[in-house]
């Protein structure tokens, strides 16, 4: 935290009070405010109306309404600059992956993550990254591979507004790579990668890292089965 910025607040959904009371411990330790805590996806929402944090910690499987359609209802409620959702996921759940990245989730965190990525991601989101873990890419990109999903990001964006390197950054960025990895790949500076992405967001009007994956896809920028 810096003088000049107010601490970072979170909510916390899950159905199980013990892991909202591990979380909300971790995340107090290290400064972090949680303003609420919910035991289901309609508690969920409520309390981001009510406290507006900055991030949520959502569980996918909750009673009355679940994380997906919270999540969606949490993101069509924010601009571009609010509250972001992380959903909490176990590897045997690739199942709900996929809607929840299509609903505006802005990343993933597996229930038994260590207390310092736990703080870590939540920071991270805060500040505009997207938690995209490359085992997460490629099982995203095996559901793309199947065309049985609909699309879901608005049609009438296209690429013509990027520059070739925005391409080129963009084909990286979809496979899952980092800002520090696309510099390597392209002998550029992280802080130059980190602009382009910037710019690539603000072009095609995407949130985050994570709605640009799901993107170049959707485009077909990138296409199942071949690397950039």
């Amino acid at each position: 935290m810096t003088a000049d910025r107010p601490p970072l607040r979170a909510v916390i959904a899950d159905d199980q009070a013990l892991v909202r009371t591990g979380f909300k411990m971790i995340l107090a330790a290290d400064g972090i405010e949680v303003t609420a805590e919910a035991a289901n996806g309609a508690e969920a929402v409520a309390a981001v109306r009510r406290t507006r944090p900055d991030v949520v910690l959502m569980d996918i499987r909750m009673p009355e309404m679940d994380g997906i359609e919270a999540t969606r209802r949490i993101v069509g409620d924010a601009g571009p600059d609010g509250t972001r959702v992380v959903i909490l996921t176990t590897y045997d759940l690739d199942q709900y992956v996929y809607a929840a990245l299509t609903a505006g989730a802005s990343g993933f965190l597996l229930k038994d993550v260590t207390p310092e990525h736990l703080v870590s991601a939540v920071r991270m989101v805060r500040t505009g990254d997207a938690l995209l873990a490359p085992t997460i890419t490629r099982r995203l990109i095996e559901r793309f591979a199947r065309h049985d999903e609909p699309q879901t990001i608005a049609p009438h964006r296209d690429l013509s507004g990027l520059t070739p390197r925005e391409l080129e950054v963009l084909r990286l960025l979809a496979t899952g790579l980092s800002n520090a990895e696309i510099a390597s790949r392209l002998f550029l500076s992280p802080t130059t990668v980190k602009s382009h992405v910037g710019r690539i967001l603000s072009k095609l009007d995407l949130r985050d890292r994570v709605q640009a994956v799901v993107f170049a896809y959707e485009t077909g920028l990138i296409t199942p089965g071949r690397g950039a």
